[in-house]
């Protein structure tokens, strides 16, 4: 909470306090003033409902007056050098603030894991070191490969990344759909080391991808990426204790390329999936998945059909629907949806001015938002065995979900009895993405749209024909059909010890790796986004990414500084972890029979999800423990200098 070289504008903090969300501003004024009244009644905020930011705090109006007068008063005295009362609380303290500040209790783990995140102690930064000859290849210039860029710049270890696309950006480049965006608030989806004035509460895909281009902007990663090159296979040679890349260009032109470590930053929907639907290459009109949307299609007045209803879908349809002529969406399972008044709305230039010129707003504001999509759900995911309704909820705070999904859902289609019964589903919540209200009800209401929910049987030259036999003309035809989440690195070839294949120990679809980061017989070989690290109850993949690229990061450093030649997970862990996983699956909704996910693979297994908490997985990939690996010294032809 350092002080700024001078006063700050009373006039514009009294304006800006107005647009302030109240728990997060009480929160501050208790640390610049020490006074322990602000976390007492009546200045304890009541519990969040729902998914919105609760920036009101269910205070009374003359008590919301008197947060922003005396928090106004104690930022304009910290501004003129006063310095703040409780700049780092005790652990103690902070716990009990983190549970004031949300209204309702938050595990204490979560102490250790906000007191750095929000900038309290100082986090682990690399140290730079001596590299030498060493080096590092990564795969990929989307999030997770930013991440791992921007600490390998900090190590002063060279790197290169190499992109198959034009541009940085990753599924945020690719993906110009009508509708795209995130989500998850803005606030919380953006790296914790490069924060914006977000337009909008949920980013756009136009403003997320000109967020991430302004990052290797400002880190000036560039002129370390390869653009246009596809990796086509990568080779461990043991001898030199180096790995060899072959990639070709998008001229055509194979390159191989050397490193001692490389880091798959490719992502998990990177591959579109395409059904296999007879007749798909007989349509006349445009055909394509969401991913590879033509540009300037004009879509005016035509007779599109959207197939799928997941979360690309629930975008491009209330997207497109004011456009288009006749629209006809066909339905696999219906999804779960959430409401949220924030989707569209714009954060007001007195939240930026708060972010910018209040000490710690920042990063109240973005822990309050990782608690409600991170983590708050969790412990409502498991199975409870002794649950009487196990067809439709887990549990009886599941259920309770139900009902307050169900409500909403009715309460939007009440003039359609029809669309309900087409739209509620019959699993329990959270067994799929959960998705949030962007005018989705809304579109599917409007008379040109209309929702099937049989199966697509065939495409024909005009149209699209269901499993009941409904014939359906088309101008277009949208694939929204998701993505190839569980063939990881396809089809790119890994080949380890002895020339091993990374795809003959997986098979197809059944990837597993340490912390989904490193596998047994491929030493110096990580993994971003890997196996069992997604966030299935929502969240923000930046504070999985980061957390990542911390770890492997520290790897690379001891490997640097103490002459490593070559870090191989022991198959000890490995095999431990993926026994704790499936064991912590078989008692999780994403295990439950009642509906078909990609969360799993051809034969059950959850491969893409994690079991953990967000702050569990923080908290395994802190610090790496050198007793999970095997390793070699360098050999002397590829040993750094010391320093």
């Amino acid at each position: 909470m350092t002080n700024p070289e001078y006063p700050i504008d009373e006039a514009r903090l009294k304006e800006a306090v107005q647009a302030a969300n109240l728990p997060s501003l009480t929160m501050v004024l208790f640390q610049l003033t020490g006074d322990e009244r602000w976390l007492e009644d009546p200045y304890r905020p009541a519990r969040s409902r729902g998914l919105g930011p609760n920036d009101a705090g269910g205070f009374a109006p003359e008590i919301a007056e008197e947060i922003r007068s005396c928090a106004v008063s104690a930022v304009v005295a910290w501004s003129r050098g006063v310095p703040a009362a409780m700049p780092n609380p005790s652990p103690e303290l902070l716990r009990e603030m983190l549970t004031i500040c949300m209204g309702e209790e938050i595990p204490a783990e979560y102490e250790r894991v906000m007191r750095e995140e929000m900038g309290f102690v100082p986090a682990p930064k690399p140290r730079p070191v001596q590299a030498g000859d060493f080096s590092v290849l990564i795969v990929g210039a989307g999030i997770s490969g930013m991440i791992a860029a921007v600490r390998l710049r900090e190590l002063d270890v060279p790197f290169v990344i190499l992109e198959r696309n034009p541009e940085v950006g990753g599924v945020w480049l690719t993906n110009t759909y009508p509708g795209a965006g995130v989500d998850t608030p803005s606030y919380l989806y953006s790296f914790s080391f490069f924060q914006r004035n977000w337009s909008t509460h949920f980013g756009k895909r136009d403003e997320m991808a000109g967020y991430l281009a302004d990052a290797a902007d400002h880190f000036d990663l560039r002129r370390d990426i390869v653009f246009g090159t596809e990796v086509e296979s990568a080779a461990y040679d043991e001898t030199a204790q180096r790995w060899t890349v072959t990639a070709r260009d998008h001229d055509g032109t194979v390159r191989a390329y050397s490193a001692n470590a490389v880091i798959s930053a490719v992502g998990l929907f990177n591959k579109p999936k395409l059904p296999d639907i007879p007749g798909i290459d007989t349509f006349q009109g445009p055909i394509f998945h969401t991913a590879e949307w033509p540009d300037g299609l004009d879509l005016t007045g035509k007779k599109v059909v959207v197939v799928g209803t997941g979360a690309s879908a629930m975008q491009v349809v209330p997207a497109i629907a004011d456009k288009v002529g006749q629209l006809t969406v066909f339905q696999r399972s219906p999804q779960w949806i959430g409401p949220s008044e924030e989707y569209f709305a714009p954060v007001p230039e007195d939240v930026h001015w708060l972010m910018e010129h209040v000490p710690n707003y920042h990063a109240w504001y973005r822990f309050r938002l990782a608690w409600v999509f991170n983590d708050r759900v969790h412990a409502t995911l498991q199975i409870d065995p002794e649950w009487e309704h196990p067809d439709r909820a887990l549990n009886a705070v599941n259920d309770g979900h139900r009902r307050y999904f169900t409500r909403y859902l009715t309460e939007q289609l009440a003039d359609r009895p029809d669309l309900i019964e087409k739209c509620l589903p019959k699993y329990p919540p959270f067994g799929k993405r959960m998705l949030l209200d962007n005018g989705w009800f809304a579109a599917l209401k409007k008379d040109h749209v209309e929702l099937i929910t049989a199966g697509v049987s065939r495409i024909t030259e005009t149209g699209v024909i269901s499993s009941a036999g409904r014939e359906v003309d088309a101008d277009v035809v949208v694939l929204s059909t998701g993505f190839e989440t569980s063939r990881y690195l396809q089809p790119m070839e890994v080949f380890g010890r002895g020339g091993k294949s990374l795809r003959d120990i997986w098979g197809d679809d059944d990837a597993t790796a340490y912390l989904g980061i490193t596998v047994p017989g491929f030493p110096n070989l990580f993994f971003m986004y890997g196996p069992n690290t997604n966030s299935g109850a929502g969240g923000s993949y930046f504070f999985i990414g980061e957390s990542q690229g911390r770890y492997i990061i520290e790897v690379i450093e001891r490997m640097v500084r103490e002459g490593l030649g070559a870090v191989e997970c022991r198959p000890e862990p490995h095999d431990r972890w993926v026994r704790e996983v499936d064991a912590a699956h078989a008692h999780m909704v994403w295990s439950h029979p009642g509906m078909s996910t990609y969360y799993r693979n051809s034969q059950g297994r959850v491969v893409t999800n994690s079991p953990y908490r967000v702050v569990d997985y923080w908290l395994m990939t802190h610090d790496p423990d050198p007793a999970d690996f095997v390793i070699e010294r360098a050999t002397a032809s590829v040993a750094p200098p010391s320093e």
